[in-house]
């Protein structure tokens, strides 16, 4: 390009002759022209710029910092800004492949946990009324709440859980559970009433009586229910693994012709949770001329076995259940229920009382959102010719008639099981029913 003008002195590096022509380039030798001889301002408003060729096609094609840096420009910072217009972009983008992903942890997804974990391992629990993720802590898993903290959030068995009005959810325990198979709570709650549990705790259920010779045969007593207890007040524990104990039915008694044999039932063992224990139901008393066994005291007493006079039933335990009915000649008594006592013996039949007395009726709950009975007591057993005692309604066993076994209480309902009838043979009567354990509780 040509120069505007030299404002004073001589060009540095022209031909020294008088006749140099300096608007030849051809008289200006090679050199550099001292700033001090230029303008401070070169004016190209009327000029031609020519640019290199490759550096105009790489910054046109594919504009790149090098390629601007190329053309002599720099950009400031502030001339940086501002949104980059879609179509800069390419209409799709890459597919991202799992091969191309490196360090992210697998998620198993699966209604049962995934076997030998490790350590921050992580699992979507799709069990029914669950459906949380879950972390391997080393020792447990714990759920990764997406709940507010101030409500509970627990686990307990698979398969036994559900939820009840959208917002509470209950776990049923049929079984003794302990470590991280118990009832596992992750957070519990605030201490604003938000941190409660409602619970249904029942123990098991006693075995009905069965009978021993000296002369002729009586009906046995009635197993009592084992104990109820129910409250929407328990403060959830602390975080971390909290046992759960479910009381088993007790033993039927035994048919025997030897009379030093005790052949009265057994009662029931006690369910226990979080300090709360539920008593178990008391056994029915067998049935023997020389004197058969009272009913046994537990959550529900249990009936009185059949004799030639009055044979009392079994005390309750306040709150937890009812007193059993008394044996009268010949007919066992009948074991209390969690909702009322157990039925004398009845006349009727050979004999002034040969009938067993019926069961008492045991309790409703809707704590899984249906109403369930649970907790009767056992029918009392009969002599020749009478008819056994009804089952208690909830679980219990109805009495036997001649000849007949007691009826075994229901599994996980607590109900005691029927007293034996008149029967010439030898054995072991039926059991009473094992208890349950559930527990609710709002957890969003």
């Amino acid at each position: 390009m040509a120069l505007t003008k030299v404002t004073s002195g001589a060009v540095s590096g022209l031909a020294t002759s008088a006749t140099t022509d300096t608007t030849d380039a051809s008289n200006i030798t090679t050199g550099t022209i001292p700033t001090a001889r230029l303008d401070s301002t070169l004016d190209l408003s009327s000029k031609t710029v020519t640019l290199p060729a490759a550096s105009v096609t790489a910054h046109a094609t594919n504009p790149t910092k090098a390629s601007i840096e190329a053309l002599g420009i720099d950009l400031p910072a502030a001339d940086l800004t501002g949104t980059i217009a879609d179509a800069r972009f390419p209409s799709t983008l890459p597919a991202i492949s799992g091969a191309n992903l490196t360090g992210i942890e697998t998620v198993t997804k699966s209604a049962t946990a995934p076997s030998s974990p490790a350590a921050g391992d992580m699992w979507f629990d799709t069990t029914s009324g669950t459906t949380a993720m879950k972390v391997w802590s080393g020792s447990v898993w714990d759920q990764m709440s997406n709940v507010s903290p101030e409500f509970v959030a627990a686990t307990g068995p698979d398969g036994a859980v559900g939820v009840t009005d959208g917002d509470y959810k209950y776990h049923i325990f049929n079984s003794s559970k302990t470590g991280s198979n118990a009832f596992v709570v992750s957070n519990s709650g605030d201490a604003d009433g938000s941190n409660t549990l409602e619970y249904l705790i029942i123990a098991g259920g006693g075995g009905g009586g069965g009978q021993k010779e000296w002369g002729s045969y009586y009906g046995g007593g009635g197993g009592g229910a084992g104990g109820y207890l129910t409250s929407t007040s328990m403060t959830c524990p602390d975080a971390g693994n909290h046992s759960v104990t479910i009381g088993g039915g007790g033993a039927g008694g035994t048919n025997t012709t030897q009379q030093t044999i005790i052949a009265r039932g057994t009662q029931g063992s006690n369910s226990v949770f979080n300090g709360v224990t539920s008593i178990g139901g008391g056994y029915g008393g067998d049935g023997n001329t020389a004197g058969g066994n009272n009913g046994g005291g537990g959550g529900s007493g249990g009936g009185g076995g059949g004799r030639n006079s009055t044979n009392p039933g079994g005390s309750g335990t306040s709150g937890q259940g009812n007193a059993g009915g008394n044996g009268l000649p010949f007919g066992g008594g009948a074991g209390g229920g969690a909702g009322g006592v157990g039925g004398n013996a009845r006349a009727g039949g050979t004999g002034t009382a040969s009938n067993g007395g019926h069961g008492g009726g045991g309790l409703a709950s809707s704590i899984t959102g249906s109403a369930t009975t649970r907790a009767g007591g056992g029918g009392g057993g009969a002599y020749s010719g009478g008819s056994g005692g009804n089952a208690g309604s909830g679980g219990g066993g109805a009495g036997g008639n001649n000849d007949q076994w007691g009826s075994a209480g229901g599994a996980n309902t607590g109900g005691g099981s029927g007293g034996a009838g008149k029967n010439s043979g030898t054995g072991t009567n039926a059991s009473g029913g094992s208890g349950i354990i559930v527990i609710r509780y709002k957890f969003q």
